[in-house]
């Protein structure tokens, strides 16, 4: 099915791929961890965060959290 973008595209950045049509399947071919406290992720123009008290728990008991080996 054709896609038909009506709206601006603005794209700030982009480590992998960025598809515009159709699609079988997107398969990532990599992947990470991250820990952030409050407000870490936060994107976009106009970000107001306020946090007085943030911790983030690191522990992790899994020994794999993202296989991609057949991805590759």
């Amino acid at each position: 099915m054709p896609s038909i973008i009506l709206a601006p595209i603005k794209i700030t950045g982009a480590e992998g791929e960025v598809i515009f049509g159709d699609v079988l399947q997107v398969n990532p071919k990599s992947t990470s961890k991250s820990y952030s406290g409050a407000g870490g992720g936060n994107t976009g123009d106009w970000m107001g965060n306020v946090s007085v008290v943030s911790s983030t728990n690191t522990f992790d008991a899994d020994i794999a959290d993202s296989n991609n080996a057949a991805n590759n």
